[in-house]
């Protein structure tokens, strides 16, 4: 009976304080999905601010995050922030974002989006034919894709969230 009580007392304990997360565990973000198999990505081309061709290629090795994103997205305009703090997290090491501007805009209007945010620690890249952004079967803005140092897409995150989020950059610093 003493070990049933026990039993009993200890699960309710587990119920009553969820585990705590840890890197095998998804950090609670509801729009975060995180793929069983990661997909391979390759053939991801797109333009800098210099309108020179960029190729995700140039960062492998690297934990890669690409944020889709253009001037008119309310969603966009307010995760650009703690988007631009995460690229400057020290607990992240090898990170590099890539905001892709999915809008059509040109330069002037994606620097002053950046700079009316102060946007500091990020560059704009563009995708001007949308073709990345089909490629990436994209339902809608903003959209994050988490690629991992061997090119693979192993989680993406449809619409806006802090990047700031503890939690979530725990997890994260564990691709790293």
């Amino acid at each position: 009976m003493r070990l049933l009580s026990l039993k009993l007392f200890l699960l309710f304990i587990y119920l009553l304080f969820p585990p705590i997360t840890t890197a095998d565990q998804k950090p609670y973000i509801k729009n975060l999905k995180i793929h069983k198999d990661p997909k391979k990505v390759i053939n991801i081309v797109f333009k800098n601010s210099e309108d020179l061709m960029v190729s995700l290629e140039d960062f492998r090795d690297n934990l890669v995050i690409i944020n889709f994103w253009a001037t008119w997205c309310a969603p966009c305009r307010e995760e650009m922030p703690s988007l631009d703090i995460l690229q400057s997290n020290k607990k992240i090491e090898n990170l590099i974002i890539l905001p892709i501007n999915v809008g059509k805009e040109n330069i002037d209007k994606a620097k002053k989006f950046f700079e009316d945010l102060k946007i500091e620690n990020l560059k704009i890249y563009y995708d001007d034919s949308i073709k990345l952004a089909n490629n990436f079967s994209l339902i809608g803005l903003p959209t994050t894709i988490l690629i991992n140092k061997n090119g693979e897409e192993f989680a993406r995150i449809i619409g806006s969230i802090d990047f700031e989020d503890k939690d979530f950059i725990k997890w994260l610093a564990t691709y790293d």
